[in-house]
């Protein structure tokens, strides 16, 4: 499936979700940064929308301060984890509650040291995913992670 045909389908998703609870429904929530149409220093985008029990994840990717990539593969995986860790936390969720994600990747060959790192941040099941190769990503980041989790009931 080309990278347009999966946007597609999860803004479309989103889309439904979005509809049938209604722009002022109950229960949204969004989840820092946030902007606002007329913040025009930021970026045109929530971090995070939690819509009843389901949580939508833009797109993250993993930079040190002052928006720099870092130079090892390794540190720019464990930084993309912890921000999706945060933004989960945030919602009251955590990497476990996460149903779906998408990773595009600047370079397949990255595969590897991008699992591992993966790896360390579920206790339970893997969610489903893709792993897309994707060309070049902003600030030149090797790796950007979308997801849609849905807070596990006791």
């Amino acid at each position: 499936m080309t990278f347009q045909r999966i946007l597609i389908v999860l803004l479309a998703t989103a889309g439904l979700a979005a509809f049938a609870s209604g722009d002022k429904a109950p229960g949204r929530r969004y989840v820092e940064p946030r902007s606002a149409s007329a913040d025009a220093d930021k970026p045109p985008f929530s971090g995070a929308v939690l819509v009843g029990d389901t949580l939508y994840l833009s797109g993250d990717i993993g930079l040190e301060p002052g928006n720099r990539v870092p130079k090892e593969a390794a540190t720019e995986a464990r930084l993309l984890m912890e921000s999706f860790e945060r933004r989960l936390a945030a919602a009251g969720m955590t990497m476990d509650d996460l149903v779906y994600v998408t990773v595009y990747s600047s370079d397949v060959s990255d595969y590897a040291v991008f699992n591992a790192e993966y790896r360390k941040h579920f206790h339970r099941e893997f969610p489903a995913r893709a792993y897309i190769g994707a060309g070049k990503l902003l600030f030149g980041a090797r790796w950007e992670m979308q997801g849609v989790a849905v807070r596990r009931r006791p």
